[in-house]
């Protein structure tokens, strides 16, 4: 039998062979607590599956990852597990036209994030519960028929430790005997059913809008309880709810809403129907901006999308799994800006987001939007920038095709269509076609159906008065596309860099004369793209390079000033701007800038073209500069405000010589202060993280500071900080804890493996670039997909960057050509990184 993979052929097989009518679940979770729960690392797991034979064949399969079975019954008729069930799948044989399969099961607690997983608050001892499955670990919880189009009804009822409460999709009660259980599900996916259960903290809420009841719920765990801001959750859930009902017409589905915030949880968020579990960091312990609770708002409407674009209706299979996510992240934006307080989301959307898109696409493993998925490995990579960010931008770009009215009567005619059902592209094109008349087949070739980013830039001649004779818009990239753009024209006035005309236009080929700018007055910008309409990448001509150079700053218009940041920083990342020009350009203008969340971007940006980009002679004089600069807006920002707080982690992130770590050590004990600075304890860990990285805090010192938040997120930081240490011994110990154990958890893994290699210590991780070729084989075999995809892309030796580090792994790869293809994937992202690396410091060396 095959392993744990299951390719897209064996789903189709077995969904022409069969339909599911049901499911009924029933998990014991005693074992998670007492005094022997550390021990004990199963739980009792049993699953009565009710389905029909629909095709030809009497012989199939059912998917479950579990340490042993107890027993398996099919039709009344006892199976072997010995001989049935391989670890992975219980093979079963002479199905009937209606089939009732019972598995007896004993299943894994979980320390991965994956399935089922346990954690143990450091805080207070208690244990907490929750699921997490996509896309195929349902299977390491109850048997199932794990692949998305073979959608059934769910009942569950778990038996929990006394004083626990507990949750799932639909509602839920505890009976006199002690046992939940919960309503009978819509007909959902495997992927998106879910548990959890524990002491957790838990407040209600209702929605209510004319007929419509829904009731809410948010919890977390006790020890968090105290920084948990449900009110605002509450608010923006009831904020997405009006305008999803307003938008979607077909009203929310599923019952009961719960949001669940919890620990070590690999994700974000993830769209359970009645059941949203969100990653605890949502929840802040100390003072953080404006963007921090856009990006959370934003993830809890994404989520909320979900139960329309991917619950509701669901792809067949992994192929499509744009068909909720694309939508599923344009909608958080959209729903963002037009029903919250961020009004500004999409000046986020296109500074950070598309930033991930543009990256995505750029790599080596770059796919369509409607990508080529053959197995559950290459589903679990395929969460990726392309398929949340670039189909988000190519949704973007087919509202303004399409126009917004067509494009949102389509989404209605999809779910009125499909409810409950799965779909693929052709689906949604039928309705799209439908609503706005446009040919959205060679649409969807050009946009959804090949790879790549375009590059547009502007070409521009004048006449002797300086007035514009043609402005044209450049293409380049191997699948030349349509775009809908608009193009605008700056001049300083004032002081002020602020535009003066605009012109919509449909751009297509190689080069498009844009009609209706011509004979406007010269301008001291121009800028393609203007409003963020489509998806490319965007380059100027020498005149705005040069004033944005001079007068970036200048720039009015939060969305344009953002646009010009991102397109500078592609300029880095393409090796055509040298990366010290990148942080002369921060260092004049981001203290004014006025959007946090471009700021905490640009901030980013300027560390990796010092750390990745910059000529290694230039390396340290780059980040000198930086940490100067970090510093004097610190000291220039308004006293308690958002931005002092960005500057302020900013600083701490930059800080390397003896006067800037003293400066730390101040504000860490309290003998220095910075007017207005609070010293929290998430702003403590910041300050404090240089002070290890640089040997001036030792393991006592960090055991302090655990002892002063000996909380989950303590750990963390503290394992993260004892990774960072620079010894010899304290990197072999990080290195043995993470690829020789399995002893960690996946949030500890995480930690150990961000603290491992700073980019101060270049030479005292050199030795492991060696070692990392040797182990990742036996890793990805040996470990979860997910820590395997942690430490694979963690551990790779990114800031060894030198032409013998691309040789190794060109070695690598040449050597181990039937290698998992995942596994190659992340190494052909992380080489083609190393790569771009080099080049950009090969142009910033001709600035030297």
């Amino acid at each position: 039998m095959p392993g744990e993979n299951l390719s897209r052929d064996e789903a189709r097989e077995r969904a022409a062979l069969l339909s599911v009518d049901g499911y009924e679940v029933a998990l014991d979770l005693r074992s998670a607590v007492g005094e022997s729960a550390e021990a004990v690392r199963t739980f009792r797991s049993v699953t009565t599956i009710r389905f029909r034979r629909t095709g030809e064949g009497d012989a199939t399969f059912v998917d479950l990852l579990a340490p042993s079975v107890t027993s398996v019954t099919l039709n009344g008729r006892a199976l072997d597990p010995a001989a049935v069930f391989d670890g992975a799948r219980i093979a079963l044989d002479g199905l009937a036209d209606e089939n009732v399969l019972v598995v007896d099961a004993q299943c894994a607690y979980s320390r991965t994030g994956e399935g089922m997983h346990r954690f143990v608050d450091p805080e207070d001892g208690e244990v907490y519960l929750y699921t997490q499955y996509e896309p195929a670990d349902a299977r390491r919880v109850y048997a199932n028929f794990e692949q998305p189009d073979l959608k059934a009804p769910y009942r569950f009822e778990v038996t929990a430790p006394e004083g626990w409460t507990v949750w799932s999709n639909g509602a839920g009660e505890q009976g006199a005997d002690g046992v939940w259980r919960f309503a009978e599900t819509k007909p959902i996916s495997t992927y998106i059913t879910c548990v959890v259960a524990g002491p957790y903290h838990y407040v209600t809420d209702t929605y209510r809008r004319g007929d419509v009841e829904i009731p809410l719920g948010a919890m977390c765990r006790k020890g968090l309880a105290k920084h948990f801001d449900a009110d605002d959750v509450f608010l923006i859930t009831k904020q997405g709810f009006d305008f999803f009902h307003d938008n979607f017409g077909f009203p929310y589905p599923f019952g009961k809403y719960d949001q669940a915030f919890v620990p070590e949880y690999n994700l974000g968020a993830m769209e359970n129907p009645g059941m949203v579990t969100f990653t605890e960091e949502y929840i802040y312990r100390g003072k953080v901006t404006r963007a921090a609770y856009e990006r959370r708002a934003n993830t809890v409407l994404h989520e909320m999308a979900h139960m329309w674009f991917g619950d509701l209706v669901t792809m067949v299979w992994w192929d499509d799994l744009w068909l909720k996510e694309s939508f599923a992240d344009f909608m958080g934006s959209f729903s963002l800006a037009e029903a919250t307080r961020f009004t500004d989301s999409w000046v986020t959307f296109a500074n950070n987001r598309k930033a991930w898109a543009y990256r995505a696409d750029q790599l080596p493993s770059t796919h369509p939007v409607t990508a080529d998925i053959r197995d559950l490995e290459d589903a679990k990579l395929n969460f990726d920038g392309i398929t949340y960010a670039k189909g988000a931008s190519v949704l973007k770009q087919l509202v303004a095709y399409a126009g917004r009215d067509a494009f949102l009567e389509g989404a209605r005619r999809y779910f009125q269509r499909h409810a409950y059902g799965n779909t693929r592209l052709s689906d949604l094109l039928s309705v799209l076609e439908e609503t706005s008349g446009r040919d959205m087949k060679s649409w969807s070739k050009s946009w959804l159906q090949t790879s790549g980013v375009n590059v547009l830039a502007p070409e521009v001649t004048y006449d002797s008065e300086g007035r514009i004779t043609e402005l044209a818009v450049l293409q380049e990239g191997e699948e030349l596309r349509p775009h809908r753009i608009a193009v605008g024209l700056y001049r300083l006035t004032d002081g002020q860099l602020t535009r003066y005309a605009r012109t919509e236009t449909d751009v297509a080929g190689v080069r498009t004369v844009v009609e209706a700018l011509a004979g406007s007055e010269r301008p001291e910008l121009v800028l393609v793209n203007d409003d963020d309409l489509t998806y490319c990448k965007v380059r100027f001509d020498e005149g705005s390079l040069d004033t944005l150079r001079a007068h970036l700053g200048d720039i009015t218009d939060p969305l344009a000033r953002a646009l010009c940041w991102s397109a500078l920083w592609n300029l880095t990342r393409d090796g055509l701007m040298p990366a010290r020009d990148f942080v002369s350009a921060v260092l004049a203008f981001a203290g004014r800038e006025t959007d946090i969340g471009v700021l905490q971007m640009v901030h980013a940006w300027a560390r990796t073209a010092v750390t990745h980009y910059a000529a290694p002679a230039w390396r340290e004089e780059g980040g000198r500069l930086l940490a100067e600069g970090g510093l004097r807006e610190l000291r220039l920002a308004a006293p308690g405000s958002e931005h002092q707080l960005t500057w302020a982690r900013f600083f701490a992130a930059t800080a390397s010589s003896d006067a800037d770590l003293q400066l730390l050590e101040g504000l860490l004990a309290g003998t220095a202060r910075i007017d207005g600075l609070d010293v929290d304890q998430e702003l403590r860990w910041a300050l404090l993280s240089p002070l290890a990285e640089y040997g001036r805090a030792d393991e006592a010192r960090i055991g302090e500071e655990l002892a002063r938040d000996d909380t989950a997120s303590g750990k963390r930081h503290q394992v993260r900080l004892l990774a960072s240490r620079p010894s010899a011994a304290v990197k072999a110990q990080a290195w043995a804890q993470v690829v020789e154990s399995d002893a960690l958890s996946n949030a500890l893994v995480g930690a150990t493996i961000a603290g491992f290699a700073p980019s101060s210590q270049r030479e005292l991780t050199a030795p492991y670039a060696e070692k990392y070729f040797a182990v990742i084989e036996r890793i990805w075999a040996e470990r979860s997909i997910q820590i395997g995809m942690d430490v694979v892309r963690g551990l790779f030796p990114a800031y060894q960057d030198r032409p013998e580090t691309l040789a190794a792994t060109d070695a690598w790869l040449a050597e181990h050509a039937d290698a998992a293809p995942a596994l190659r994937r992340l190494v052909l992202e992380s080489r083609d990184d190393l790569a771009r690396a080099l080049r950009a410091q090969e142009c910033d060396a001709l600035e030297g």
